[in-house]
Order: structure tokens, then sequence, then C-alpha cells
């Protein structure tokens, strides 16, 4: 049996976005399926001392551009949001319930309108009214949206689901780990696509 692609990605991300949009073709190419896992960055990165990357001196306007470079080489939409980074915890949680509520199906609707909406349309997915409008465009109730992702259940889903995640040795995001093989950052995707394609790089 095919073993499926588990793919980690915080919604504050444009790398995560970015990879987003490629990740479900090219697994598809190699007969293979994509299993999402929102996780938190702000939780990894009290692990491993790091920083997002517009905050760390140097760094900060060379990730801006890198950003703006990357979309427009790989052709996919992209407009710097205004509030950047967020905490993505409310999104996250909202992923992780529909998945539990709905199924793998809609949760992956939901998490590619709000990266889309988030890095395309200017929205502050932070924010309930926001994540209520997603909601509604992917045909959930957004009440029953806002309530399970604040749901003592799905808090504590999200956290283990993180912890799990850290377990395993993801650090950033986009973050793949396939047939025991681990790829970090979209511009990894070439070599992802090597191992899918050869079974080792």
């Amino acid at each position: 049996m095919t073993r499926a692609l588990d793919f980690y990605f915080d919604f504050s991300s444009p790398y995560g976005y970015f990879a987003a949009t490629r990740i479900e073709p090219l697994a598809a190419r190699y007969g293979r399926t994509v299993n999402w896992h929102p996780i938190l960055l702000g939780v990894v990165f009290k692990t491993t001392g790091a920083a997002p990357l517009p905050l760390v001196p140097l760094k900060g306007e060379y990730a801006y551009r890198d950003f703006e470079r990357t979309a427009c080489f790989h052709g996919i939409p992209y407009q710097r949001p205004s509030n950047f980074p967020i905490p993505s915890q409310l999104a996250a949680r909202a992923a992780v319930w529909l998945a539990q509520s709905f199924g793998d199906f809609k949760a992956v609707e939901f998490i590619k309108a709000s990266y889309a909406a988030y890095f395309t349309g200017g929205a502050d997915i932070t924010r309930p009214e926001a994540i209520a409008d997603i909601a509604s465009s992917i045909g959930i109730q957004p009440a029953a949206l806002i309530d399970g992702a604040n749901s003592d259940a799905t808090k504590q889903a999200l956290k283990a689901n993180v912890d799990v995640a850290i377990a395993r040795g993801v650090f950033g995001s986009p973050f793949v780990i396939v047939d025991g093989e681990s790829f970090w950052g979209f511009d990894r995707f070439d070599q992802l696509e090597a191992f899918l394609k050869n079974g080792k790089i």
C-alpha cells in the first residue's frame, strides 16, 4: 500500500501557503495522497529557539522580498498581508475541528480558502469574523465552526497534534515526511519529487 505524504504547515507561513498550492498535484503524480497537519510555529520555535524570519535582524527585508520573488517565480497569487506574522491558533483549531466533524476533504477546503484569504485577499484570519466568512464560503455554518474551534476538546486535539509533530522532528513550515524521509521548505519540493519518483535522493 502506497503511503501518504504527511504535510505540516502553519497558516502564518508564506512558504506553507506556496506549498499548499502544489502538494496535492505533486503527490498525485506519484500515486500518493496527502495528510494535512496544521501546526503552531510559535510552539515549535519555543523548542528550537528560532523566530519568524521577518523578525530576525538582517533577514527580515530579504525574507519579504523572497516571499514575493518565490510567488512570482512559481506563478502563485500573493499579496503581502498588512498584519504579519500572526498567531494562527484559531485557523488551526478550525481546521482540526472540521477534519474531526466533516472529514479531511472539508478541512482541506477550509485550509486552502484560509490561505488564499490571508495571502491574497488581505483577510485577518486571527479574527472570528474572517473565519466565519471563510466558513460560509465553503458551506459550513459559521457559529458552529467558531464554537467548535474554541472548544476545549479541539484545543487539546491541536496541542496533541503539535506535540506529535515535534516528536517526529518537525521544526518549520512547510515540512513533509514521506517514507521516513523529511523535507523542510518549499524550496525542497524538487528533492521531494525526486524522492517520490526514484525512492531515493
